[in-house]
């Protein structure tokens, strides 16, 4: 059971991740916060030293939502074709439908923060090595049962995967349109079924 300050303090978070994820952090003041959360700016400080604190938690924050919701969306898989499937439709309707407003926070985050943030870009290039570990291993699982072509390399091939993924994201939210991600999706479908699938 959460005290009645964690709690106020994850009602802060959760606020301002959309905050953050939307306008980045440049774009998101203290005003913003102090208005999405119907706060004080004493209720805001008693909690967080700084906005780049809030931003750092808000990040992680939503982060920890998607790597749940992937988790057990591949937890329910159980060939390595089919666990990289289910990653790649998580992201189908995610201009629409993301767990936290404003897309995907790795791409909005990692776009947003600079060299004066340095604990931040840690946080964002964390998240981003967790995905690709994840892919990665299975991937390698998927050649020890063999599911997934011997004669890949597993690392390059995550490497693919993600960067196929942010990127169809990317062009997707620049655009606003929301079927060209479902159009990339589609294409990354086929190429783990016809590259990567034994």
């Amino acid at each position: 059971m959460l005290s009645k300050s964690e709690r106020t303090r994850l009602f802060i978070i959760e606020k301002s991740a959309a905050l953050f994820n939307r306008k980045g952090f440049h774009g998101t003041s203290m005003s913003d916060i102090l208005e999405a959360t119907g706060l004080a700016k004493g209720g805001i400080y008693g909690h967080f030293a700084s906005k780049e604190e809030i931003a750092l938690e808000a990040f992680e924050f939503a982060f920890r939502k998607i790597s749940d919701e992937l988790a057990l969306r591949i937890k329910q898989q159980t060939t390595a074709p089919d666990k990289l499937m289910a990653i790649v439709d998580y992201y189908y309707t995610f201009l629409s439908a993301a767990p936290v407003e404003g897309g995907c926070p790795i791409l909005n985050f990692s776009s947003h923060t600079d060299a004066s943030m340095p604990e931040l870009k840690k946080a964002v290039h964390k998240a981003v090595r967790i995905l690709l570990d994840s892919m990665h291993r299975i991937l390698l699982k998927g050649q020890e049962y063999k599911q997934i072509k011997p004669n890949l390399d597993p690392l390059r091939e995550s490497e693919i995967l993600f960067s196929r993924i942010e990127g169809a994201l990317m062009l997707a939210q620049a655009t606003h349109d929301e079927s060209r991600l479902q159009r990339l999706l589609d294409d990354l479908k086929i190429y783990i079924q016809e590259n990567l699938k034994q």
